[in-house]
């Protein structure tokens, strides 16, 4: 994989406020990348520079070697950007709206019409195409919206909140599409504040608040960061008493903190919730142990932290 995006010491100002404050990133071809916020965080900001559509005051940012502010028409042909609105065409059938921006593009008609009909299959709303665009749901709209942004067969997609306002149906399908479009080789950077579909989506993952890139990696990656100990969910029948089914645990290696948990379970099981710090290995030694003390274990189980989490607790303490 080799560097499509580069970003360094990116800053933006309104009036007094900072809306990006001095962000730093690349992103390599052929990425999933999701950018992570709050509304007022700075995404759609630096989405907006990323596309030309506004000037850095501070920093560069470079897409496939040309430079944002020095080459900016060379910089829109490798991108196709789908805003946070779908815009006002509803004058439009959906195969009008498509061949409008074809010709924006100047692709020729007789090439426009193929392409059209491919780009409705591939979203999968060729049998709308003589539809009007306001008579279309807003799931419909961002499918189009998307159908439109690959009219140049660009090699980056740009989308701001491209699952904002859609029903969890709706939202399952444009994941769906993205991934499809992924695997035809395009390199995809959105914005969202709908984490699961993130979590989901995103080969890595930029967390901004207050203007900042305050976290970047993996969801693996941010997990370990920002949740070093791994939480152990441990529950016995009360054929013991809890206080020795909790020393049974805080005496084992790698654990380093018992705390008593209701409801994990059935009535009749003593529950606990414990932190680990060990790899897999130490976790199977951790329940041999525990299996070989003949003590009556009914429940062990890791939690699994998602990235709700992990966000709560990189912007913990951060204000702008």
């Amino acid at each position: 994989m080799s560097t499509i995006i580069e970003i360094k010491d990116l800053s933006k100002n309104f009036a007094r406020r900072l809306a990006v404050n001095n962000v730093n990133l690349s992103i390599e071809s052929g990425e999933i990348f999701g950018l992570v916020g709050p509304n007022g965080a700075g995404k759609t900001t630096t989405m907006r520079m990323l596309v030309t559509l506004l000037q850095p005051d501070h920093g560069e940012i470079t897409v496939g070697g040309h430079s944002v502010r020095k080459f900016p028409r060379d910089v829109r042909r490798m991108i196709g950007f789908m805003p946070d609105s779908f815009g006002v065409y509803n004058d439009m059938t959906v195969q009008e709206y498509l061949d409008f921006f074809g010709s924006c593009y100047k692709i020729p008609p007789a090439q426009r019409k193929t392409l059209i009909n491919d780009l409705l299959q591939l979203v999968d709303i060729a049998h709308r195409r003589g539809d009007m665009v306001d008579t279309l749901s807003r799931g419909l709209k961002q499918r189009l919206s998307i159908a439109r942004v690959l009219i140049h067969d660009p090699s980056i997609l740009v989308l701001d909140e491209p699952a904002s306002g859609l029903d969890p149906r709706a939202r399952v399908e444009i994941r769906e599409l993205l991934l499809e479009i992924a695997r035809l080789g395009k390199t995809i950077i959105f914005s969202s504040h709908i984490l699961a579909d993130v979590a989901e989506l995103c080969t890595r993952v930029g967390i901004m608040e207050s203007g900042k890139l305050v976290a970047l990696g993996a969801l693996n990656e941010l997990t370990e960061k920002a949740m070093p100990h791994r939480l152990l969910r441990i529950a016995f029948l009360n054929q013991i008493e809890a206080e020795q089914a909790q020393n049974a645990l805080a005496a084992l290696p790698g654990i380093s903190a018992v705390r008593a948990q209701d409801g994990l379970g059935k009535a009749g099981w003593l529950s606990f919730e414990a932190e680990f710090s060990g790899d897999d290995a130490a976790l199977q030694s951790l329940l041999s142990s525990l299996v070989s003390q003949a003590l009556p274990i009914v429940h062990f189980s890791e939690e699994t932290q998602d990235l709700e989490e992990v966000f709560m607790r990189t912007t913990r303490g951060i204000v702008s």
